[in-house]
């Protein structure tokens, strides 16, 4: 029989018994279905039953509808793969083979993502013991032959500080027939530690999950333990957090603006957006002492509120700060070094970005009307819009230019916002969690679509925490973006994406 999937809202708890569950045919049906109706993959990931057999849970986004649809089945050690119906499902069916040991059959590239110990006892599909001390990391990339065929590896260490990431690039000559990806060398293990919680560690993880995305994963995790008790921030508080989320937002684009600059050697606006990206972040430590904005988000609201003092302060600040990002970033547009290199490089088509689920300003650049503060707005979004900023060429221009349309959006939106703040407190007491209840948060990050979602068991502790960045979502992109271009183009694409490895690496 078909599997009617459950509607539900973000930040709505339901009891998880309530999520529809049937066999995998069922599921695999009713997902593809929804998918290519319009649907997107926001979540795919496997929680372990008391029997020892591991619960497929699917939460796909219907941004047209502002709603999501959620199914499930159960399996034992294989399911039958989606990814061929579905790519948007390849990357979450390979997490879903590393951690709980099942394997999708027919699943065109299937290897481990991260490299670390399965969640439960035994081994992984590739023979791996979850015991072990050290996991070999399996390495069987593709490959092209032929005459003039060469093979380019990069990592994974980096020079500088940049986190580990492995590139291999097949390519005739200066052309990049493909471009592999292998990531998860940091082994951090956030997901399994997030069960039993919260605890006094929780928002810790949460803030660090990937560091210059402190605001957007804490947002999202205080919305889940607010659905889960019931209770809804002061409208205050709210204010406070968009403000803090948007500021975010405005230090990250015009650092990416610095560095796709500097990556084409236009030294001005490189030069003065390293500065400039430091002043936004001066903005968010007026809020909560922090320039990352840790200790300002929490369950129930914020833990610190702003003066009316303050607040024309940085009204004033920011006014000076986005002075100086116009006159920084606006020189790029005029230069044709500049836009020779940036227009036409790493062009991804917008039947590409959709069928493979890109998210943010990726999928944005690509002519995607895709934005979680449109799509779902919750908290201080719902009565505050901000228009959703696209361009339709896809390439680095694109990723470029929708940056820039974004700083300039959220600038205004900070200043009306901090005009206007509402009256009252900024936080309010948290209850205890409903008891084997499911429910998801989504919130629009600088990179994009951050998706947690947490079940609870029977003592209304987290049973199952997954998280999912933006940059899950994406890395693929970047990998389509490099085919046929020249390999000296990489650099230039991956800045024009700027994805995270820590938040990948969970």
């Amino acid at each position: 029989m078909p599997l009617e999937p459950l509607i539900i809202h973000p930040g709505q708890a339901v009891p998880l018994d309530s999520i529809p569950e049937g066999d995998i045919e069922a599921f695999h049906v009713s997902v593809v279905s929804a998918v290519r109706a319009g649907g997107r993959l926001s979540a795919f990931f496997g929680s372990p039953r008391e029997d020892g057999r591991i619960r497929l849970v699917a939460v796909i986004a219907q941004d047209e509808q502002g709603r999501l649809s959620v199914a499930s089945t159960t399996v034992t050690d294989r399911f039958r793969s989606l990814t061929p119906d579905c790519p948007q499902a390849h990357w979450f069916e390979r997490e879903i083979a590393e951690q709980w040991g099942v394997r999708p059959e027919g699943h065109p590239w299937l290897k481990p993502i991260r490299f670390h110990h399965a969640y439960r006892s035994g081994r992984d599909v590739w023979g791996r013991a979850a015991d072990a001390t050290i996991l070999p990391c399996v390495t069987d990339f593709f490959r092209v032959e032929g005459e003039e065929v060469h093979e380019v590896a990069v990592g994974p260490v980096h020079a500088g500080i940049i986190e580990p990431g492995h590139f291999r690039f097949q390519c005739h000559g200066e052309r990049v027939f493909h471009l592999e990806i292998s990531l998860g060398y940091q082994h951090r293990g956030i997901e399994p530690a997030l069960a039993g919680g919260p605890d006094a560690r929780t928002v810790h993880y949460m803030e660090t999950l990937a560091g210059d995305t402190t605001i957007g994963h804490a947002t999202a995790y205080a919305q889940i333990v607010e659905g889960l008790s019931g209770i809804a921030p002061p409208p205050r508080a709210e204010a406070l957090r968009a403000v803090a989320l948007e500021l975010e937002r405005l230090a990250n684009h015009t650092g990416d603006m610095g560095a796709l600059a500097n990556d084409v050697g236009f030294l001005p606006t490189a030069n003065y957006c390293g500065r400039i990206r430091g002043d936004f972040l001066n903005l968010t430590a007026m809020l909560c002492g922090n320039r990352f904005g840790r200790n300002l988000v929490r369950p129930g609201g914020v833990a610190y509120d702003l003066e009316a003092a303050s607040a024309t302060q940085l009204c004033q600040r920011i006014e000076a700060v986005a002075r100086d990002a116009e006159n920084a970033i606006e020189l790029l547009w005029d230069k044709p070094s500049v836009l020779a290199r940036f227009e036409d490089t790493g062009r991804i088509a917008a039947a590409t970005a959709k069928e493979i689920g890109l998210v943010g300003v990726a999928a944005r650049a690509s002519g995607l009307l895709r934005d979680v503060r449109f799509d779902f707005p919750a908290g201080h979004y719902r009565f505050a819009q901000i228009p959703v900023s696209t361009w339709d060429t896809g390439d680095v221009f694109a990723r470029a230019y929708v940056r820039w349309l974004e700083i300039q959006r959220s600038v205004d939106f900070v200043r009306q916002q901090l005009g206007e703040l509402p009256p009252g407190a900024v936080r309010q007491d948290v209850g205890r969690m409903g008891a084997r209840q499911f429910v998801v948060a989504l919130v629009e990050g600088w990179r994009g679509e951050i998706c947690h979602v947490a079940l609870t068991d029977a003592e209304g502790r987290f049973s199952r925490y997954k998280v999912v960045d933006p940059s899950f979502h994406n890395w693929m992109g970047l990998a389509l973006a490099l085919r046929e271009q020249q390999i000296s183009d990489f650099p230039l694409c991956n800045k024009s994406f700027n994805l995270s490895y820590c938040g990948h690496d969970l």
